[in-house]
């Protein structure tokens, strides 16, 4: 049995949390392979809205199991508030979320360390959520960090404390920020109560184990491929693999294993922060989809950049991350433009090209664009592909011929139900 990838193929918020829980009722388990809480996956349904930062999406389907995997960093004071909501709102999942004992923990200093890295780089800073990601990742890689599996160690404690002085030393040659560490201290010790009382599991294990069994397991991306640490726009990038390598380092699983590889885009761009990119729009149709796509994050509630659809930038992440199958969200916030615009290549010195530069933070890159006839009208009564106004199959028929990949699944709103499949597939 393989096990399918969902991760998204720009710089984020495509809507992956939507498209995970819908699947998820195919799957038996959904494992969440990297990222940390600065990732916000949105739910919307019965009425009611979910944002989940930790947690896998597909938590809301009963007798599913979930995996946080060991590439996945966690703020236990994060997942525990997003617990509380889970308790609240009356949906049983204790028996259902794993928690992977090789992930490893953010710590309050690294929140702290965050703050006052992101201080010191003034206006060069690269649009940290402070979330402690970044610092935390530099411990894995550096071999100081705490994992989940060492709470549960005699000798936590001082490991803890020797992390801790060394980022305390770090932060004496920073810019002073407002971080009240013995208050988060506070609260992060209280919230290891909750993690103790989680089913800690080796995820490797489980997972290999699972897949022998024939179980079948959807793998879920936080961040998207744009941001990956190695092939995204460096150094306005986060600090995990977001790709589809990724899941291999982020669930052990090897390379074999992966099946179908679902890659998300919206049907136009966005991004928060800091960094390249070259479709944003800076006048009153950028505003315009800003306005029609309610475009502010769910983890920071800035306001995101917004740009017509990039193709050369879909054609470089379907590339890396070897897409089997799209899925288009968000057409529904270009229902009302009477023309629409997709690049198609990149002018670059005089040259045109579909492919990106080595440096796409440097360079004065043009994109070049293909004018495209809009629908003007709602979709919210399309329940199949056949029933879309001409205009908007001719959108997506026009992506899949460019991009060389199938379309197989189409959301016209937030709403769980609001979505056209195209003939979709899975492991």
């Amino acid at each position: 049995m393989a096990i399918d990838v969902i991760l998204g193929l720009q710089w984020g918020d495509e809507g992956k949390g939507k498209i995970v829980d819908y699947l998820a009722k195919d799957y038996q388990i959904v494992a969440r392979f990297q990222g940390g809480p600065n990732a916000g996956h949105t739910l919307k349904f019965d009425g009611k809205k979910f944002v989940l930062h930790t947690i896998p999406s597909g938590i809301f389907r009963p007798g599913l199991t979930n995996l946080i995997g060991n590439g996945v960093v966690i703020d236990p004071i994060t997942l525990e508030k997003e617990l509380a909501l889970l308790d609240e709102s009356g949906f049983q999942y204790r028996d259902r979320l794993l928690v992977a004992k090789k992930a490893h923990l953010i710590l309050p200093t690294h929140r702290y360390l965050d703050a006052a890295s992101e201080a010191a780089k003034g206006k060069e800073k690269i649009g940290s959520t402070l979330k402690g990601i970044g610092p935390t990742y530099m411990d894995k890689t550096g071999r100081n960090g705490l994992r989940i599996g060492t709470i549960t160690l005699p000798d936590f404690a001082e490991r803890y404390n020797a992390l801790k002085e060394k980022h305390l030393g770090l932060l004496k040659s920073m810019p002073d920020v407002d971080f009240d560490l013995a208050a988060e201290e506070e609260k992060w010790f209280a919230s290891l109560e909750t993690i103790r009382n989680l089913q800690l599991v080796d995820g490797e294990y489980f997972i290999n184990k699972a897949l022998a069994e024939g179980k079948k397991i959807l793998a879920e991306g936080a961040q998207g491929s744009m941001l990956d640490i190695d092939f995204g726009t460096y150094p306005f990038v986060t600090s995990s693999n977001t790709i589809t390598a990724g899941v291999c380092s982020g669930l052990g699983v090897a390379p074999q294993r992966i099946g179908e590889v679902i890659g998300i885009t919206k049907a136009y761009c966005t991004r928060v922060g800091s960094g390249p990119f070259p479709t944003e729009l800076f006048d009153e149709t950028g505003d315009k989809l800003r306005s029609e796509g309610h475009e502010f994050g769910s983890t920071t509630g800035r306001p995101r950049r917004c740009g017509w659809i990039d193709l050369p930038q879909l054609k470089y992440t379907i590339m890396l991350n070897g897409v089997t199958q799209l899925v288009v969200t968000k057409i529904d916030v270009l229902n009302n433009f009477e023309k629409l615009n997709a690049a198609t290549h990149y002018e670059i010195d005089g040259h045109v090209s579909d492919e990106l530069p080595f440096d796409l933070c440097g360079l004065p890159v043009k994109p070049v664009y293909r004018e495209l006839d809009g629908w003007n009208q709602p979709l919210s009564g399309a329940g199949a592909f056949e029933d879309m106004p001409a205009n908007a199959k001719a959108f997506i028929t026009f992506l899949e011929k460019e991009l060389n990949t199938p379309v197989t699944m189409i959301s016209t709103g937030p709403e769980r139900k609001s979505l056209i499949l195209k003939d979709m597939v899975t492991a």
